[in-house]
């Protein structure tokens, strides 16, 4: 029966792996082109660390599980020293996303209008152009505050943008050149701007990430609890 009840936890455990993988994952891959945007890369990182964490989970598993059938109480030391270095992975993640959480509104409010009216459309800036564009048109917004802001911006003030008065990825329907329009009909007019948008968004993401992170991680005391158990149950090897 101590047996059975293990490999059950364990298998808990992987499925809780694979929770955290995938919610790491869906941090990058859904709509991760605004990376470029952020200052910092506190964002990136904590997923990054839940894909890890998800990843060592699930490999584990078929350790504890070997450990178990086995009966060895070396490979259940080895085992623990994995659940307590993945509870210490994912603790840092929920962590890092909590605090990240705290100075998201302050990060966005001092470098993303710098970073949208400076780097637009400027060489070696393509990523930026591409994920400010996206997040326009995501979003339905213009400029990082209101469309205003982009009238002294790098781009709007050079040649290459043809008397445009904002990007024409502010349109609500994108054509050549119909940024020369700022009416209302004709551009999002959004109060707050991206940053209400986006702070809304990635705010979103960091509770999931540190929720996932948190939570997992108490999930991995159980199982050290577990393995510890079991360790004391079973009989010093032979050998």
């Amino acid at each position: 029966k101590k047996h059975s009840d293990m490999l059950r936890c364990i298998l808990v455990f992987q499925m809780g792996g694979g929770v955290v993988m995938g919610v790491g994952i869906w941090t990058l891959v859904d709509k991760g082109e605004y990376l470029s945007l952020l200052a910092s890369s506190t964002f990136a990182v904590s997923a990054y660390i839940l894909i890890l964490a998800g990843g060592l989970v699930m490999v584990t598993g078929f350790l504890g599980c070997c450990a178990v059938i086995r009966e060895q109480r070396s490979c259940l030391s080895t085992y623990f020293s994995c659940l307590l270095l993945i509870f210490l992975i994912e603790l840092v993640a929920g962590v890092l996303a909590y605090v990240y959480y705290q100075s998201l509104s302050e990060e966005l409010k001092q470098h993303l209008s710098k970073t949208m009216t400076e780097n637009y459309a400027q060489p070696g800036k393509e990523s930026i152009t591409h994920s400010v564009d996206r997040l326009q048109q995501d979003f339905n917004c213009c400029g990082s505050n209101n469309s205003f802001d982009w009238t002294h911006s790098t781009y709007i003030m050079s040649l290459e943008a043809e008397k445009r008065l904002v990007p024409d990825s502010c349109c609500k329907t994108i054509t050549h050149q119909c940024g020369k329009r700022d009416h209302p009909s004709n551009i999002y007019k959004v109060e707050g701007g991206c940053i209400t948008k986006l702070e809304q968004f990635l705010a979103e993401h960091l509770l999931i990430i540190g929720a996932v992170g948190i939570g997992v991680a108490c999930l991995q005391i159980c199982g050290m609890v577990f393995t510890c158990c079991l360790h004391r149950r079973i009989k010093l090897d032979p050998y």
